[in-house]
């Protein structure tokens, strides 16, 4: 029996505790690795654990052994865990408070500890001050510049912060389910930026519709996810989740559902345009209609306010006064991608790397899934990438496809690899190596911090090389944890164009990458995409609504992406980007001369 309120999102952040506050006091980094790896799977599943049958179900997980599935177990049935409390008391609580502080990993904070015997921000603030920080290695001037600020400015408030969509789904979606089941209320919807699908979330907007006279809050004292209801009355409520996200509950008439669904969803932005916009017509717009006069004209549905103010329904997703208040107005909203829409999932893990599924389960997966065809791209053999393909293992992995097509006929698997762009731009495999694949995905692992002119180079670089079909997550981001490293996007974007690349969009919770003001960039610049799930598990093949969702807030269409095409039509586009490069004066863009000293020793793909 789980306790109530336990989710992924809690168990993920106490496995990660688990590893900064071990690698503080200097454990075992294989133990270390444990637990951070653990950290990135749970939270990256797309089924909570609570609703899994017992421990079993944990220990099937990848990088999760019995231990680690016991410790789940203790989590959700008691909601603590007794060897992170054990670990809290040995770290004291400054020591724990400076990993929050930016580029302050476990790793730099123990070396503050046994290096200079700086133990909390007043005597790491002395310690910069004095210049003793600058004589600790791994301490450069950017990172102090940035420590400096940081300790200038005062702490963010656990509520002031934003949470990944998929963080906030976790507490959205139960708060709702338990809202839609009080008596009395008949619709509920969960409105602002996590009806937008923004990739963070500040707090949630939460309107309800019920008639008079019932009250929806008072069983809300009972909800195990809520820390405290701070205002309550009979119309409007105030809260704050355990995990610190505040929600603003609104009870609504059925009259007035649409406005205020559509006044509560769109940003402040959106929402000052379409009011201006209904005052030039002699109109007002607010939470509680459109009207003329004292006169409701429209009110009931968000499509009919819209239609009132002569503009075509605009998408939630795209209510961010980008210009769609302007297309509805001149009936050129684009007609968004579908999940339907998509054919195949082209950024696919297998066991044979560093996924928790085989070949086979991963197929019947993505055939459920009503897909037509998936490309399997496990990583391609290089340095921190565990059990990576070589050139022997690939081959034999292509076999395997071979006799799986041969068996199917409705459904085919690509032969694909995820292959590391190196830090001068060439590739971990060589051309010989990737001619035989179908798809190859090129992408950046390492050496995040480069200048962006080193940074862009070694992209444009892997972009020339002529069997490159896919950069993916083009950002490198990591939602809470890594900012996208410096890139010249546009150059990125001609030379994807000019080269028949596709960008992809990741749709792995943590990186929805690209993000949506990039992704209608390369919709502008006629550069086709590439919606992946980066799934490393057959419900991970889940990850590709993230990735239209994203889509949909760049604007994206069903022609705009790459794997709504039909098998026949994808691999003609594949052939005829390595024909272009193969038969075009493609300028050489030399390695960086700053980073040639630095080249791994893995042979040259040219």
């Amino acid at each position: 029996m789980s306790t109530p309120g336990i989710h992924n999102a809690d168990i993920a952040d106490a496995f990660e505790e688990m590893g900064d506050l071990l690698a503080i006091e200097g454990e075992n980094p294989f133990r270390i690795r444990a637990y951070q790896r653990a950290a990135q799977v749970v939270r990256s599943l797309p089924r909570e654990l609570a609703e899994m049958a017992d421990e079993s179900e944990y220990d099937a997980l990848p990088g999760i052994g019995e231990d680690l599935a016991a410790k789940i177990g203790e989590l959700l049935a008691t909601g603590h865990l007794g060897a992170l409390e054990k670990l809290r008391r040995q770290v004291p609580p400054g020591v724990r408070e400076l990993l929050g502080l930016p580029g302050m990993g476990p790793v730099r904070v123990r070396a503050l500890m046994t290096g200079l015997r700086v133990r909390d921000r007043r005597e790491l603030k002395r310690a910069l001050a004095s210049g003793r920080l600058a004589k600790l290695r791994g301490f450069g001037p950017v990172l102090l510049s940035r420590l400096q600020a940081a300790l200038a400015a005062e702490p963010t408030p656990p509520e002031a912060r934003r949470l990944p969509l998929s963080v906030a789904a976790q507490y959205a979606e139960p708060l709702r389910r338990y809202l839609g089941s009080i008596p009395g209320v008949t619709r509920v919807e969960i409105a602002g930026s996590y009806r937008r699908g923004r990739d963070t979330v500040g707090d949630l907007d939460v309107l309800l519709c019920a008639p008079a006279g019932i009250d929806p809050f008072g069983p809300l004292e009972h909800y195990p996810d809520l820390r405290e209801l701070s205002a309550s009355g009979t119309t409007k409520a105030s809260g704050v989740l355990r995990n610190g996200l505040q929600v603003d509950l609104r009870v609504v008439p059925k009259e007035s559902f649409g406005a205020a669904l559509q006044y509560f969803t769109g940003s402040k932005d959106h929402g000052i345009r379409l009011r201006r916009r209904a005052r030039e017509r002699g109109l007002k717009l607010s939470e509680y209609g459109l009207f003329r006069g004292d006169r409701r004209i429209a009110g009931e549905t968000e499509e009919r306010v819209y239609r009132a103010l002569r503009l075509d329904f605009v998408p939630p997703e795209l209510r961010e006064d980008r210009g769609e208040i302007e297309a509805a107005a001149r009936h050129a909203l684009p007609v968004l991608i579908e999940g339907a829409d998509l054919e195949g999932d082209l950024h696919v893990h297998t066991d044979a790397s560093d996924g928790r599924d085989s070949l086979e389960k991963m197929g019947a997966a993505a055939r459920a899934r009503k897909l037509s065809y998936i490309a399997v791209t496990d990583h391609a053999k290089h340095l921190g990438i565990v059990h990576g393909l070589d050139a022997d293992r690939l081959a034999r992995q292509g076999e395997a496809i071979d006799r799986m097509n041969d068996e199917r006929r409705d459904f085919t698997i690509l032969k694909g690899a995820e292959v590391d762009i190196l830090e001068d731009g060439r590739l971990a495999l060589a051309d010989a190596v990737l001619a035989r694949l179908d798809v190859v995905i090129v992408a950046i692992h390492s050496h995040f911090g480069l200048t962006e002119a080193k940074q862009t180079a070694r992209v444009l670089r892997a972009l020339e090389r002529p069997h490159v079909s896919i950069l993916a997550h083009p950002g490198g981001r990591l939602l809470g944890e890594r900012e996208p490293y410096a890139l010249d996007f546009e150059r990125v974007l001609d030379a994807a164009r000019d080269r028949g690349c596709f960008l992809e969009v990741n749709g792995q919770p943590l990186r929805l990458d690209l993000d949506d003001i990039h992704i209608k960039s390369a919709r502008d610049r006629g550069v086709l995409l590439a919606i992946g799930s980066d799934a490393h598990s057959a419900d991970q093949l889940a990850n590709v609504d993230g990735g239209v969702r994203q889509a949909r807030r760049g604007w994206a269409r069903r022609e705009d992406v790459v794997n709504t095409r039909p098998l026949g039509e994808l691999t003609g586009l594949l052939r005829q980007a390595r024909s272009r490069r193969a038969g075009s004066a493609v300028v050489r863009i030399p390695p960086p001369a700053a980073l040639v000293h630095a080249r791994p020793r893995v042979r040259p793909s040219s």
